[in-house]
């Protein structure tokens, strides 16, 4: 029963190792030498430390990396520069599957680090991307440089929205997305353009900036739209509400119709009373003829 428990344990151990990719951290340089200043050294750590944050990595320190070097007795891989082949034979040297470089540039506070992966299998660079020193951006410093790199897929942030009119409907450019119950959606870190929408309400728009690793609050405050007081008859196909004016009743059908065949009446018996006035004779059992009533 032990040997199948530990037989059991070394699969489990020997399966996580094999799904660990392996990156090694070259030594930082600066105008094509490496850098082996007190402040490199600690932006290496942080470097590390972003790459190892990273799932299923397993990190092979720049420190490290030198003593390979060392040992091997190939000092020309200290400083690759962007050499493909250099930086391949530099995985080899390590046993890397990965190999990312770094080189220092930069004036004064304003320095950054242009930052490379290659894979040492095919010696093709994966992804390029530079780290800010020093700077504290919703980019995410190291940990946000490590995760461009390794896995930029879940380079993302939180927003969490906080949303005043029930029903209202989140746009994130010109896409909707669903929110989870406590208002969250996660987005790509970055300038992303919000729209909030809700037919009683105005729209309320913005830019807004998602951090890498940490959660956005965004109170969304709806202004409603003034109460109509005039009746409303009807929607268009286009979705536009139309106000009729009403009809006064002296011109409705069932009113005018009546109306107008009373007063028919009336014209006729005027018009037959004139007539017996003029032509008294005509009213006796005999019908008048054309030429009697010219006479």
């Amino acid at each position: 029963m032990r040997w199948l428990v530990l037989a059991w344990a070394w699969c489990a151990f020997a399966h996580v190792a094999a799904a660990d990719r392996v990156v090694a951290l070259a030594p930082l340089s600066t105008l094509g030498a490496e850098d082996t200043s007190a402040a490199s050294k600690k932006l290496a750590a942080e470097i590390e430390q972003g790459l190892a944050a990273v799932p299923g990595t397993k990190v092979i320190g720049a420190a490290q990396v030198s003593e390979a070097i060392a040992k091997a007795k190939k000092p020309q891989l200290k400083a690759c520069e962007g050499d493909a082949a250099c930086v391949v034979e530099l995985g080899r040297v390590v046993g890397a599957q990965i190999v990312v470089t770094g080189e220092v540039g930069g004036l004064g506070d304003s320095r950054v680090v242009y930052l490379g992966a290659t894979d040492i299998a095919t010696g093709k660079e994966l992804r390029a991307t530079t780290l800010a020193i020093g700077a504290t951006d919703a980019a995410g410093g190291a940990a946000g440089a490590a995760m461009r790199l390794l896995d930029p897929d879940k380079y993302r942030g939180t927003v969490r929205f906080a949303i005043d009119a029930p029903g209202a409907s989140v746009f994130v450019n010109g896409t909707k997305v669903a929110l989870a119950a406590n208002g969250d959606v996660v987005l790509p870190v970055g300038t992303q353009a919000v729209r909030v929408t809700h037919p009683e309400y105005h729209d309320f728009v913005r830019f807004v900036e998602v951090p890498y690793g940490h959660t956005l609050e965004l109170p969304v405050g709806m202004k409603q739209y003034p109460i109509v007081e005039k009746s409303v008859r009807g929607l268009p196909i286009g979705g536009e509400r139309i106000e009729r004016t009403e009809v006064p009743l002296w011109r409705r059908w069932y009113v005018a119709g009546p109306a107008v065949v009373v007063l028919g009446i009336i014209a006729g018996a005027f018009a037959y009373r004139e007539a017996v006035n003029a032509y008294p004779q005509c009213t006796s059992s005999s019908m008048c003829m054309p030429h009697q009533v010219g006479q």
